[in-house]
């Protein structure tokens, strides 16, 4: 029998709760725990801004006396506003290959829902786009990243027998730097013929302490390159103070690149980060005490990079300012002796941010998928 506990308000089983994926996965090479602080956190009232114009609940399944199972769930007044819906998200979802399980955590969810009037619930979704989302549904022989999440391929069979099918899908891409002259050269001419036309230029940052000051900048560029994308709502003030200090630590000069007007609004962004996924599975996720050690190792000698976000401008979309955040990143790489790169997750209806990786060596080698279910209430 199953049984399902709420772990809403306990500090004790939010951290049974946080952890259950490090206990599912152990045996698992290709998975990437988040970080364990970051995730914690996501579920205080006090410390996730989140919660200003969202509910959430979380819970574990139970059989007997062993974890078999967690979900999570979250009501985004925002974006149903937004996006004229009353939906509730699924999130952080795990569970063991049982359909009594994931039968009984969907249930609950499901009750949820209809006690909130909801008509239908989708994910696995966070409180905002830049969480984690979408479930792994090619590349399960690949690592994850940090960022992203990694799940069996049975949680596919659970979720159609439940119901759920398909809202939208994301792809991700593996990228080999391009090392040869001529590549990079091209790429540097396109670049300059970008900034010069334009009357744009780069941010010039010694070290990655001179970004903070562009942080606010930088997200208000973020809420409306990303406005129309799925499921998005906009970063509130707070929650760019939050994010800011998240992504502050892995930035790195040589990967990250502002384009700026004369103006210096930032109107294109791209930001990459060496990755930190084997750190993060020495250390089970956990920063404290010693896990930010491995961390600076990998910031130090890498041989791949997540590349985390890349954002412009509507004004400037189509325009070829993207080039100029490319061939940043890409002589970056070459640099710092960096060769492969590994994208987020892209809309796969999302063209314009597909095509400027056109002419790379690339490997479409990871899709994820948001679910959806129809409630009759």
């Amino acid at each position: 029998m199953v049984r399902v506990v709420e772990a809403t308000g306990s500090k004790k089983l939010l951290r049974k709760f946080v952890d259950y994926p490090n206990r599912l996965y152990r045996d698992v090479p290709q998975f990437v725990p988040a970080t364990y602080g970051d995730d914690l956190e996501d579920w205080d009232r006090a410390k996730n801004p989140a919660f200003a114009y969202c509910d959430a609940r979380c819970w574990l399944a139970y059989r007997g006396e062993e974890i078999v199972g967690r979900i999570g769930a979250i009501l985004s007044r925002k974006a149903n506003e937004k996006w004229g819906t009353h939906r509730l998200r699924f999130t952080q979802v795990d569970f063991i290959d049982d359909p009594e399980v994931s039968q009984a955590l969907f249930d609950t969810v499901e009750a949820w829902a209809r006690e909130l009037g909801c008509d239908a619930i989708h994910g696995p979704l966070g409180f905002t786009d830049l969480d984690r989302e979408g479930m792994l549904l090619e590349g399960y022989d690949r690592r994850s990243c940090f960022f992203t999440y990694y799940n069996h391929p049975y949680y596919i069979d659970h979720l159609t027998a439940l119901g759920y099918g398909k809202d939208v899908d994301w792809i991700e891409n593996y990228i080999t730097v391009p090392t040869d002259e001529a590549t990079l050269n091209r790429w540097q001419r396109l670049s300059d013929f970008v900034l010069r036309r334009y009357g744009l230029h780069l941010f010039n940052a010694r070290t990655r302490l001179d970004y903070f000051a562009l942080f606010d900048r930088f997200f208000r560029l973020i809420n409306v390159a990303y406005a129309p994308l799925y499921g998005t709502v906009e970063l509130s003030e707070a929650q760019i103070r939050r994010y800011a200090l998240k992504f502050g630590p892995l930035l790195n000069p040589k990967l990250t690149c502002f384009v700026m007007d004369q103006e210096e609004n930032i109107v294109a962004l791209g930001v990459g980060a060496p990755s930190i996924a084997a750190a993060l599975q020495k250390s089970r996720g956990r920063l404290m005490p010693f896990g930010w050690i491995g961390l600076l190792r990998s910031f130090m000698k890498n041989d791949t990079i997540d590349l985390l976000l890349i954002a412009v401008d509507p004004k400037y979309q189509g325009k070829g300012v993207n080039a100029a955040v490319i061939n940043k990143v890409l002589h970056g790489c070459v640099s710092m002796g960096i060769t492969h790169a590994e994208t987020g997750p892209m809309l796969e209806s999302n063209e314009k941010v597909q095509d400027q990786w056109k002419g790379t060596e690339l490997e479409q080698h990871k899709r994820r998928r948001c679910f959806i279910k129809k409630l009759d209430l």
